[in-house]
């Protein structure tokens, strides 16, 4: 129990330095303060980027859009996925099975060429947040429509449909509840998946455009002085590891007390 706890603190901490990194940035991000890739020094602690840039400055707010658009993905993708689990448990009709059926076609296509013909047609942020529904709904639906399988055989919902209650109330206030560990280890891993597609469109060119401050495009535009001033690549790219590292672990240590 400990260990989650802690575990959920790291990374719930993680994603708040992330949203409210720029606050302590010691620049504007847009602001140029030196020459370009200029190692660090007093001035800059991690030196400058392609265009004279604070690099420690870009690297404290670029982490505010990802995380948000990564969160907003996350919610829907788990909303989406418990909504129709739990309809797809609870009912062993044609609703069970079409359900199961469109989720096991959302499952054959590659997550990543779903993201890529998105992005071509959607704003980054907007294909993002469709890529994570798309891909991680599913994955979701299956592990609840299980779940809320064996629950609708246990004891405390045979007492409660004994007592009168309506499905829409046994699934609400009985086996739901009884997921919540299950629940929030999946947000943990849809957000994970959200925040490696958006670097993923990021470092391709369709996600956050000049002069924002982003992990993905920050990595992009420094690649080409990387030997020159290698943080500039190496402190985003350990930004992204360790937030995803961290609500990764989280959502591990949750999904196994929840088993």
């Amino acid at each position: 129990m400990k260990r989650a706890i802690m575990a959920c603190g790291l990374a719930i901490a993680a994603v708040c330095a992330a949203v409210l990194g720029g606050l302590l940035a010691p620049h504007l991000p847009t602001e140029i303060i030196g020459l370009p890739h200029t190692s660090p020094d007093t001035t800059a602690l991690l030196g400058t980027d392609g265009l004279g840039r604070d690099v420690l400055s870009r690297v404290l707010a670029g982490g505010r859009d990802l995380v948000l658009v990564s969160i907003l993905a996350a919610l829907l993708a788990t909303s989406f996925g418990v909504a129709g689990g739990l309809l797809a448990g609870w009912s062993d009709g044609w609703i069970s099975r079409l359900l199961t059926a469109i989720a096991d076609l959302l499952l054959a296509i590659p997550l990543l060429l779903v993201a890529l013909v998105l992005a071509v047609s959607l704003p980054g942020d907007a294909a993002v947040v469709a890529a994570t529904v798309c891909g991680g709904t599913p994955l979701t639906l299956r592990v609840v429509r299980d779940a809320t399988r064996i629950s609708r055989r246990s004891g405390y919902v045979e007492a409660a449909r004994c007592r009168g209650e309506r499905d829409a109330v046994l699934l609400i206030r009985e086996v739901l509840p009884s997921m919540t560990g299950l629940i929030s280890a999946d947000v943990g891993m849809r957000f994970v998946v959200a925040v490696q597609l958006a670097a993923a469109l990021g470092l391709l060119g369709f996600g956050a455009q000049p002069p924002m401050a982003d992990w993905a495009l920050m990595i992009r535009e420094n690649l080409p002085g990387s030997g020159l001033n290698p943080a500039g690549v190496i402190a985003p790219a350990v930004a992204l590891a360790v937030l995803t590292a961290g609500v990764a672990g989280a959502a591990s240590l949750l999904d196994r007390r929840s088993a």
